[in-house]
């Protein structure tokens, strides 16, 4: 193996990859050779933590303010493929996401990069499902415009893994839990069956996603003496980062490890403590 080719420089190569395709392939290749055993943790690496702005990634979508983004009904072809897009575009981010969880914090236990790498490799693989029905529609990953808020907080959250897994999985990725059942009733209006059975399997993946972050949000909390809910909440305030609309999908987030306690004050709203 080379010097620069350990575990830490093949996750910022993939990370900073910018072809989908590419990237993918990087990914599942990573995600093998890993747990065929060719990849130990390194006592030293020779890859140094470099902040990173812009993650790789097409030129296109064209990335614009999420307040910009037209909402996305399915009622149109032009609406149906916006909405399918608007989730390849989080799938495709959450691929970067759980790269950047393995490249960027070091010395941690084997099973943290075990799992962000399983992580990326569902995540490469949703990106494929949701790539392959656009297509079905007569569209491509970059035919509408996209945002970047995923990414932006994982460039708040750089310097910190506590604050990264509480606020890219337990909250911006615990919202995806939300979303879920009003797209699925959309597209079950429009007779889209083979989305909704793309989507249930993207549910029952992320709700593993988000419950590791859960866990380690919970072990980072630990090493540190705080109490992780009164943290979440401190966090979610001090990040600005925002708050889940209702209806919350109150299973999937049971699932995930959220507690009732915490469920009930999620849904009060961010007023309501």
């Amino acid at each position: 193996m080379l010097e620069d080719d350990d575990l830490y420089a093949r996750a910022y190569r993939a990370l900073m990859c910018c072809s989908p395709a590419d990237k993918v392939a990087a990914v599942a290749q990573l995600h093998d050779d890993r747990a065929a055993g060719r990849l130990p943790l390194p006592a030293e690496s020779a890859c140094p933590v470099l902040p990173v702005e812009d993650a790789g990634r097409p030129a296109r979508p064209e990335l614009i303010p999420h307040t910009a983004v037209p909402r996305r009904k399915p009622g149109s072809p032009e609406g149906h493929a916006a909405l399918l897009h608007a989730i390849a575009h989080i799938e495709f981010n959450a691929i970067n996401l759980a790269l950047d969880c393995v490249y960027r914090f070091r010395g941690l236990p084997d099973d943290y990069y075990d799992g962000w790498l399983q992580v990326a490799r569902e995540e490469a693989h949703h990106f494929g499902l949701v790539s392959a029905r656009l297509a079905e529609l007569g569209f491509a990953y970059g035919d509408f415009p996209a945002h970047r808020g995923l990414w932006d907080m994982a460039v708040k959250t750089a310097a910190d893994p506590l604050a990264r897994m509480a606020l890219v999985p337990r909250v911006l990725e615990a919202r995806g839990l939300d979303a879920t059942p009003p797209i699925v009733a959309s597209l079950r209006r429009i007779g889209d069956e083979a989305s909704i059975a793309v989507l249930d399997v993207i549910l029952r993946d992320e709700i593993g996603h988000v419950a590791l972050g859960d866990r380690w949000f919970r072990h980072f909390c630990a090493e540190r003496g705080l109490e992780p809910e009164a943290t979440y909440l401190a966090l979610m305030a001090d990040f600005d980062a925002p708050w889940p609309p209702r209806p919350l999908n109150v299973e999937a987030r049971r699932r995930a490890g959220f507690s009732a306690a915490e469920i009930a004050r999620l849904e009060a709203g961010r007023r309501g403590g």
